[in-house]
């Protein structure tokens, strides 16, 4: 009985070869905006991985949309041709689909890189700016609180997601995640303990959600027919009276309706005063239901570490797919290893062939590696 793991999966008109894919990771490492020579090198080896879909860290739409200064972007002809070279170089010697998460942090935007401590840059700092938001709530005590956006704001950030996406198709990208996840813009709007709008925007649930739609929608139109574009949602913000599964289950319904090919079903970072019980796939469940009660095809993720774990997700039904991003950045063979492991086959640059252990047969499969 072949593996689940490394079954295909078909996003509209896009096939992945197996059910393994790699999360968008922030690296904190662009100069302006731009993709620099460690983006190569992080996502060259990312790509030799074997796993079905390499998915971009969390692109800002504007400079005022990076989570930190060293944020990637994609929103003028100088991050565009920065990232081309990046990926026409990657695409040389991987043949590896790529997404890319687009994503506008809102409040928690002119922040430190985690290593730096994450706190706010103030925006009179020579690096800092001030954020945006639904509401002037501030994200964390002590923080300067957000502008809260206003009809043109949201026009413009509309427009941001659609020009970015619109970039993105020009690279050649095959998938759109839209970030609707760990308290940046969309999930600001989501959330009743960020979002205290009194207009079309804010309060009950069909307004909240109402503009996070619309982006996905302008992106969905952009974004030619076949090209899978999707959400990452976090289903919970562990806090009372936040965001919780019953209204995920709600908008994950109307993006199917619009078209939506999955939803990525995340959890928190909304609020510090979320508690979080983490362990070992403390996540799937809100996967799993989601999946249950709405059939849109669901990829879950959140400390899946183990090749048999990630088997037993999808073979029981609890997900169509599994995305790993620390477990990536510690092994970045995972998907070689996995497939050891579950007697399965997976694509590898025939110059590394000869590093197959000699227990496993026919581990490797031929790929249009090194061809450049």
């Amino acid at each position: 009985m072949s593996a689940r793991l490394f079954e295909p999966l078909r996003l509209d008109d896009l096939e992945l070869e197996n059910r393994i894919i790699i999360a968008p990771m922030c690296q904190y490492s662009a100069l302006a905006g731009a993709a620099t020579d460690w983006h190569l090198m992080h996502l060259g080896q990312l790509a030799q991985s074997g796993a079905g879909l390499l998915t971009l860290e969390a692109t800002a739409i504007s400079p005022e949309a990076r989570i930190s200064p060293g944020d990637l972007g994609l929103y003028d002809d100088a991050t565009e041709r920065a990232l081309a070279r990046v990926l026409d170089a990657v695409r040389g010697f991987a043949p590896i689909p790529v997404a890319i998460q687009i994503n506008h942090a809102g409040r928690k935007a002119s922040s430190r890189a985690p290593w730096e401590g994450g706190a706010q840059i103030a925006p009179e700092a020579v690096d800092g700016w001030l954020t945006e938001a639904p509401s002037a709530v501030p994200h964390g005590a002590g923080e300067v609180p957000p502008h809260a956006l206003d009809a043109e704001g949201l026009r413009r950030v509309r427009e941001g997601f659609v020009a970015t996406a619109r970039r993105a198709m020009r690279l050649g990208i095959d998938g759109v995640e839209l970030h609707g996840a760990h308290g940046y813009l969309l999930h600001q709007f989501l959330s009743p303990l960020s979002n205290r709008r009194e207009d079309a925007y804010g309060g009950s649930l069909e307004n909240r959600m109402r503009f996070p739609l619309e982006c996905f929608e302008a992106v969905r139109e952009t974004v030619p027919a076949g090209k899978p574009v999707w959400m990452r949602v976090s289903a919970t913000d562990w806090v009372e009276e936040g965001w919780d599964l019953d209204q995920t289950l709600e908008l994950a319904r109307a993006l199917k309706s619009r078209g939506a090919a999955a939803i990525h079903v995340s959890t928190g970072g909304l609020s510090a005063a979320q508690k979080i019980p983490i362990g070992p796939g403390y996540q799937v469940p809100f996967a799993e239901r989601i999946k249950a009660e709405t059939g849109l095809t669901t990829i879950a993720v959140g400390l899946i570490t183990e090749p048999h774990q990630a088997e037993a997700i999808l073979a029981e039904g609890k997900a169509d797919a599994v995305s790993l991003a620390r477990a990536m950045l510690y092994d970045p063979r995972w998907p070689w290893h996995a497939a050891a492991e579950l007697g399965a086959q997976v694509r590898a640059p025939k110059q590394y062939w000869r590093s197959q252990p000699h227990q496993y047969k026919d581990l490797f499969k031929s790929a249009a590696f090194g061809q450049r």
